[in-house]
């Protein structure tokens, strides 16, 4: 589910002391293959879109794995994949599923950075992921499974936008989360800066280092 346009950002707690880490939207990430992994395993390969690159992929490999199975690849926006990454109390299984992304304007987005300047032709887009613990145990500490998600826009990644999601509706804080259970279902956010008219959305996510992220897309971003 694809949300765009509205006045999302008015929901965010005091937006004047978010802080923007931008990194170069446009820029590939550096990794290996069509998808690399880090705080959400992504990439592009010779610029081509990295959603059409695993794609292709899948049909071309004779056993193309069922979504729920820990190897990556694309998925439909609402569809679940099994994954693993490590938390301070060791390695957890999650089950992982982008269910929508929400976009603002450029001109919410100059009001949640420090120089509006930053902003100019940018706009903020959130994804909503949700996260269930399959085990083996207890999550204990600060979940950082969130750290595998990332927000590209036209096959690029955007620039990460730092202290926005955990205040918007629908978006828990990982602070708050606490001796997370198995079987435990959580929503996490990340908000990235974008090009202000991108016209494909791709959420990746997947452990740091990992060859093969998820990639939920979401077309008509304009």
């Amino acid at each position: 589910m694809l949300h765009t346009r509205s006045a999302w950002l008015r929901a965010a707690a005091p937006v004047a002391v978010l802080a923007l880490a931008l990194t170069a939207c446009g820029g590939n990430k550096d990794a290996p293959s069509s998808a690399s992994g880090s705080g959400s395993g992504s990439g592009v390969d010779d610029g081509k879109n990295s959603a059409d690159a695993a794609a292709a992929a899948d049909e071309k490999s004779p056993q193309t794995p069922q979504p729920s199975e820990p190897s990556g690849g694309v998925l439909r926006p609402g569809r679940s994949g099994t994954g693993q990454y490590r938390e301070e109390s060791g390695k957890t299984t999650y089950e992982v599923v982008a269910q929508k992304v929400h976009v603002g304007t450029e001109a919410e987005a100059r009001k949640v950075v420090q120089s509006p300047e930053d902003a100019k032709g940018l706009v903020a887009v959130t994804a909503y992921v949700k996260f269930t613990n399959k085990g083996p145990g207890i999550v204990k500490g600060l979940p950082k499974v969130d750290n595998g998600t990332e927000i590209y826009a036209d096959g690029q990644r955007g620039g990460l936008l730092i202290g926005a999601p955990e205040s918007l509706p629908g978006c828990e804080d990982p602070i708050d989360i606490d001796n997370w259970q198995v079987g435990e279902s959580h929503t996490i956010c990340q908000t990235y800066m974008i090009p202000e008219h991108s016209t494909s959305l791709e959420v990746h996510w997947g452990e740091e280092g990992a060859a093969r992220p998820f990639i939920w897309k979401f077309d008509g971003a304009g």
